[in-house]
């Protein structure tokens, strides 16, 4: 891995969770062009949004995500040597004033896009996002992150605000264009919304399960560097519990998903209904054991990973919802 890192290129995708950025710019684009647009369409509407200025929302969404996870790693070198020496690419292949310059770079880009994306809907308070955004990822890294709990709602409120995105601006548009458009369309606009509050709920718990488990990985470090976390504060056995019961949660919300198609389909067999249980709620079964079961860094590694596969199966839904 060191050597991999060497690589400045390698060393900054590294820097910016590349996959992570791959997984945000994913949400959007599938929530907007197999979701939304499904719903729309089946009502006789067209998306609002013209498809460049949608790809530099998406852009400034991605940006804002870059730099939050570039200073991030800025303040976190100490911690990230006690756990992950291998993998730290500040200090040891990107100097600290450039991952700042890049910081500030993709802060104040994402926030200009951000700005003229709001603009051109004729809603500039959207902007809020952004900004928002932005300011939380700044505290998370300096204040935040290794607080009891705040730093992991604070990341899983910025997950579930990636699917709202998308919905806001496109009715944001369609109401400038149309002025009346939400209350015409109060039915559609609440069936799209219910749906991304559906994905949104589930990016909010798992993220928030994720996060325990992380910290969970990351106990050594975070205590000797003066972290405050679930694991440091009230034990591991009570944040595996806490993991434990989110991750239940989630499970008992995707089973009231099934129900409800059931109802719908009357049929088992119904590819929302078998996609569901076997790429979301299986997965989570052998998580549940995983995550009690762990005792050491690499088996929270292990299950944080398999949590993120589930995060990513939980978009791939959005085909099943497109084709059925």
């Amino acid at each position: 891995m060191t050597r991999i890192l060497d690589n400045k290129f390698i060393a900054f995708l590294k820097l910016v969770r590349i996959e992570n950025l791959i997984m945000i710019a994913l949400t959007q684009y599938l929530l907007r062009y197999y979701v939304l647009q499904k719903i729309l369409s089946a009502n006789n509407i067209a998306l609002g949004l013209d498809n460049s200025l949608f790809g530099l929302l998406v852009l400034s969404t991605v940006l804002i995500a870059a730099a939050g996870y570039i200073i991030n790693d800025y303040f976190d070198v100490k911690t990230d040597m006690i756990n992950h020496p291998d993998t730290v690419v500040i200090d040891k292949v990107i100097k600290r004033r450039w991952a700042i310059i890049l910081h500030l770079t993709f802060t104040v880009v994402g926030l200009m896009l951000g700005m003229f994306c709001a603009l051109k809907t004729g809603y500039l308070r959207l902007a809020i996002f952004h900004i928002v955004a932005a300011v939380l990822l700044w505290f998370y890294s300096t204040h935040f992150k290794k607080q009891l709990l705040i730093g992991n709602v604070v990341v899983s409120l910025l997950t579930a605000s990636v699917f709202f995105i998308p919905f806001v601006y496109e009715i944001g548009i369609m109401q400038h264009i149309q002025p009346g458009f939400t209350a015409n369309h109060a039915p559609i606009i609440l069936s799209c919304l219910k749906v991304v509050i559906i994905f949104s709920i589930f990016g909010f718990v798992t993220s928030m399960a994720r996060e325990i488990i992380k910290d969970m990985e990351d106990f050594k470090g975070d205590k000797e560097t003066g972290g405050y976390t679930m694991p440091i504060y009230w034990g591991m056995q009570s944040s595996k519990l806490a993991a434990f019961f989110l991750l239940v949660i989630t499970v008992i919300l995707l089973l009231f998903v099934v129900y409800n198609t059931f109802k719908l389909h009357r049929t088992v067999s119904s590819p929302h209904i078998v996609y569901i249980l076997a790429a979301l709620v299986l997965p989570l079964l052998i998580l549940l054991f995983m995550t009690i079961r762990a005792q050491e860094p690499k088996h929270f590694k292990h299950a944080s990973l398999l949590l993120k596969f589930i995060m990513l199966m939980g978009l791939g839904y959005s085909f099943i919802f497109y084709f059925n």
